[in-house]
């Protein structure tokens, strides 16, 4: 086991998480950091589209569009929903055949209308949820799903439809052949493939990782991942770590490790998503970054303690404060309603200029060409 210093750690981290210069191709963010996270909140822009501007600032909306279209990304479950690269879509099937199995997702099965909905989407081609009708009495309560869509979410979980693209973020659901391309390795893993795949994609996206950060949101798979670790360790293929004033353990390459010493970090300001990987792992970011930062767009109002949906700002290596920030497409404007800063920060004339800068191009990606 080796000890290093936090601000080596946050180097490493920051520097795997593509974060500390630009990408000029999008597929290559999405393969470097693992995954994308889907979401359809859409205060400032949407999550996926974020994630991936703060990496390739040349990011147009259409690229991930034009990447599903390709086959060179498809739509599955991550810790939520998510873009992977479609060279993991072989690990996908392992947590597919878990709900062939019988294993649940949020709805009971019914096999009459999966057949139809299968059926018919074998038939006619690929179909959204609006293409089936609703027997049921009209409800506009969210979890009044139609039996269709309950359905068609089933099937999607099993692997026996994919998401062959969205229509102004509406799904459009396929057989999963016509998805993917021939060439694909469509083998299930073992447990010990899919959980050594865990370990490498995580090290890969994050530099360092912790055992708990490996297996964030997926059950049943510690004591086989832990059991790796061993094995990997002992053989060199990693390397233990512990960071200063923290009791983690973490994991390394002994080529991510030797790397540290040649990775610059520049005092750049990065606006982040919320939803970005660098930050979706609240422990973590407290105990890497010291940022204590949580989302409330899922907190009662009256218990918010900041905005409904605030930003993150990274200078350099560290979290400097967030900010609440509404796009009006209509008004082409985004509004900055606040910013806080960290108590142990104080921004320069050098930080103001470099932030207003990222707040004019930000607000440009929003769809927005006036900012106040």
């Amino acid at each position: 086991m080796i000890t290093i210093t936090q601000k080596e750690a946050r180097k490493l981290a920051l520097n795997c998480q593509g974060l500390l210069s630009d990408f000029d191709n999008s597929l290559a963010v999405i393969r470097q950091i693992g995954y994308v996270q889907i979401d359809t909140i859409s205060v400032t822009e949407r999550a996926h589209h974020h994630v991936i501007y703060s990496r390739n600032p040349n990011y147009q909306q259409q690229e991930i569009i034009q990447l599903m279209d390709d086959k060179k990304v498809f739509e599955y479950w991550s810790h939520a929903a998510a873009y992977l690269p479609m060279e993991d879509y072989r690990f996908s099937l392992f947590k597919k055949e878990t709900y062939k199995e019988g294993n649940k997702h949020w709805f009971p099965r019914d096999e009459k209308v999966e057949k139809y909905v299968l059926d018919r989407i074998k038939a006619e081609g690929a179909l959204q949820s609006k293409d089936f009708e609703n027997p049921r009495d009209k409800n506009h309560e969210w979890y009044a799903w139609k039996p269709a869509k309950i359905a068609l979410t089933n099937l999607f979980m099993d692997g026996s439809l994919m998401i062959a693209n969205r229509k102004g973020f509406q799904k459009i659901f396929d057989i999963s052949e016509n998805v993917i391309p021939n060439e694909t390795n469509t083998t299930t893993p073992t447990l010990d493939e899919y959980c050594k795949h865990l370990i490498f994609n995580s090290i890969k996206a994050h530099g360092l990782v912790a055992i708990n950060e490996i297996i964030y949101l997926r059950k049943g798979v510690k004591p086989t991942v832990n059991k790796l670790l061993k094995q990997l360790t002992e053989n060199k293929e990693l390397i233990a770590v512990t960071v200063e004033n923290n009791e983690n353990t973490y994991y390394s390459t002994p080529q991510l490790l030797e790397s540290i010493n040649t990775i610059k970090v520049e005092k750049n300001v990065h606006l982040i998503s919320p939803f970005d990987n660098l930050v979706i792992q609240r422990k973590r970011l407290k105990e890497l970054f010291d940022f204590d930062y949580l989302i409330e767009c899922y907190v009662p109002e009256p218990k918010r303690v900041f905005g409904y949906y605030t930003i993150p700002i990274l200078f350099g290596d560290t979290f400097v404060g967030r900010l609440d920030a509404k796009a009006d497409r209509k008004a082409d404007t985004l509004t900055v309603k606040q910013i806080w800063y960290e108590p142990n920060f104080k921004p320069t004339p050098t930080f103001t200029k470099k932030l207003n800068e990222q707040l004019l191009l930000f607000a440009n990606f929003c769809g927005c060409s006036q900012l106040i």
